[in-house]
């Protein structure tokens, strides 16, 4: 499988999906028009900073709420290419997981990884290396089967190769 490598978004705990892809977008499923509004309700200015390759660091519950495949699916259409946090909501976990967006629980380096920090992601071994700051972490590595679903860019895709 491949790794991450980019600058960081730091949020706190309970990030829900309605901030991640307010409701009132929800009317269209075209991933570059979900883009345009990912994280608007809580980083206004998230849209018009992320790159290619950034990484979304957050705490406790990332993705809770509603059930929304939505959510992911902006996350990934806007570029970034992991989300590392303490815990995940199983939902969002799972329809993370579908779309091919690779996400990292790992508490230790959710609590310590700051905004603006140099991130590298290694989602074989699950190692995290702050780059910024010179420390490491040891994140849950994704099984064989689900770095198969995420190589092949989401569940259906995987499929579709079976």
């Amino acid at each position: 499988m491949k790794a991450a490598k980019g600058t960081v978004f730091k949020y706190g705990d309970n990030v829900d999906t309605d901030v991640i892809i307010p409701a009132r977008y929800l009317n269209s499923s075209d991933p570059a028009e979900l883009a345009t509004h990912c994280m608007e309700d809580i980083d206004k200015e998230f849209i018009n900073k992320v790159k290619k390759g950034d990484i979304i660091v957050a705490t406790k519950n990332f993705g809770c709420g509603s059930s929304r495949e939505h959510a992911p699916i902006a996350i990934k259409a806007a570029g970034v290419s992991c989300v590392i946090a303490e815990t995940f909501a199983r939902i969002f976990y799972r329809n993370a997981i579908n779309i091919g967006l690779p996400i990292v629980e790992c508490p230790a380096a959710a609590a310590e990884i700051g905004v603006g920090d140099e991130v590298e992601v290694d989602f074989d071994s699950g190692v995290i290396t702050d780059v910024t700051k010179g420390t490491t972490y040891q994140g849950q590595a994704f099984p064989p089967f689900m770095q198969k679903i995420i190589a092949a860019e989401g569940l259906v895709n995987y499929i579709n190769q079976k």
